[in-house]
């Protein structure tokens, strides 16, 4: 049988304990549109490429039934960590932009195949990343 082709990753999901305020960072300092929003989750344009769903930490333990159908219990706990693509030329407007915000940048680091990272944290301690590509993984 032959594997299916996979296209991208359409959803990547936080789980935070105080909606408000994770909706503040994404929003005011992350810049991120909001196309849903509700008591338990935010959901996140990021380019047109994929979404980034916030839920209420403990908000979706329990199965949710919609107008589409059901949907899973699922939840996490601790530090979680996802990378957003830049281009080359915006590392350095991202760590300004991030540090006026008074974000503190955690780490950095520079690829082997030429990429470069930044790390810092979210509100809710989850390790973020803005990764310049191509560079850092094959392909990407």
């Amino acid at each position: 049988m032959t594997m299916p082709e996979m296209l991208s990753i359409l959803e990547t999901a936080l789980y935070v304990d105080d909606l408000d305020r994770a909706a503040a960072f994404y929003e005011g300092v992350m810049g991120l549109p909001v196309p849903h929003a509700d008591d338990r989750m935010r959901a996140y344009d990021v380019k047109k490429r994929s979404v980034l769903l916030l839920f209420l930490r403990g908000g979706t333990t329990t199965p949710v039934r919609t107008d589409s159908g059901l949907i899973p219990p699922h939840d996490a706990s601790g530090q979680i960590h996802m990378a957003f693509a830049i281009a080359p030329d915006q590392l350095e407007p991202w760590r300004a932009h991030l540090t006026a915000n008074g974000v503190v940048i955690g780490g950095t680091s520079d690829w082997k195949r030429g990429g470069h990272s930044l790390y810092f944290r979210d509100p809710d301690g989850n390790m973020l990343e803005v990764a310049t590509t191509p560079g850092l993984w094959e392909g990407f």
